[in-house]
């Protein structure tokens, strides 16, 4: 499959997504866009996918901005070490930016050492609150701000808050200020899954506090709550 051009609810500062890692994430979140595709295969590493990202930098070129990892948490506990090697590996040989997001951003650190050049290392928070029966087997967004926080701050830093769910003003802003990101990024759910969503002005309040630290991205898909 190789890259993919960036389109439909995918960021859109991102030009390609990449994926060597396929299969059913572990942490279950209900609302994964994954899901529409019904019960996913368990986790592999796709070895085809190296030699067709060679042949798709030839197409398109150095200089884009790829989402690697974006149907499957690649930094998720039970993904082999190896896959990531590889992986990271393969990114380097090229001169792109990188974005790798995790529910799991605490292991982002143990990996410093073979990510490339250019980065940008996220992580999901959604809201303070713990929706356990949404937010299923992944770490708790306490947790993976926790784990952000660790992140050198000479790496940009994005948070995203997407689909994002009611939650406590102060509580999710001491949060997100606690890690230092470079940018957050905003969206609403877009499968229709019915999650507990805030109230506008909750949102506009969110984004106004916000902006007096950090850069904030709106994604297209927010506009329904606003």
């Amino acid at each position: 499959m190789g890259l993919n051009k960036s389109t439909g609810n995918m960021y859109e500062f991102i030009t390609h997504t990449w994926n060597t890692i396929k299969g059913e994430c572990s942490h279950g979140c209900t609302y994964c866009y994954m899901k529409r595709w019904g019960k996913q295969k368990p986790p592999r590493f796709d070895e085809k996918e190296l030699a067709e990202f060679d042949m798709d930098m030839k197409k398109y070129g150095e200089g884009q901005f790829i989402f690697v990892g974006s149907s499957c948490d690649m930094f998720a506990d039970e993904i082999p070490g190896k896959w990531i090697v590889d992986t990271l590996n393969y990114c380097a040989k090229y001169d792109n930016r990188y974005l790798f997001q995790s529910k799991n951003p605490e292991a982002f650190i143990g990996w410093g050492s073979v990510m490339p050049d250019k980065i940008a290392l996220c992580t999901t928070i959604e809201t303070n609150r713990h929706y356990e029966y949404i937010m299923v087997d992944a770490p708790t967004p306490t947790n993976r701000a926790l784990g952000f926080m660790q992140i050198p701050d000479c790496v940009d830093k994005y948070i995203t808050i997407e689909p994002i769910m009611d939650f406590d003003l102060f509580e999710l802003l001491g949060m997100i200020a606690s890690c230092e990101p470079t940018q957050v990024n905003i969206g609403a759910d877009s499968m229709g899954k019915k999650l507990p969503e805030p109230k506008t002005w909750k949102i506009i309040e969110l984004i106004a506090e916000l902006e007096k630290f950090t850069v904030v991205h709106q994604k297209s898909n927010l506009k329904r709550l606003l």
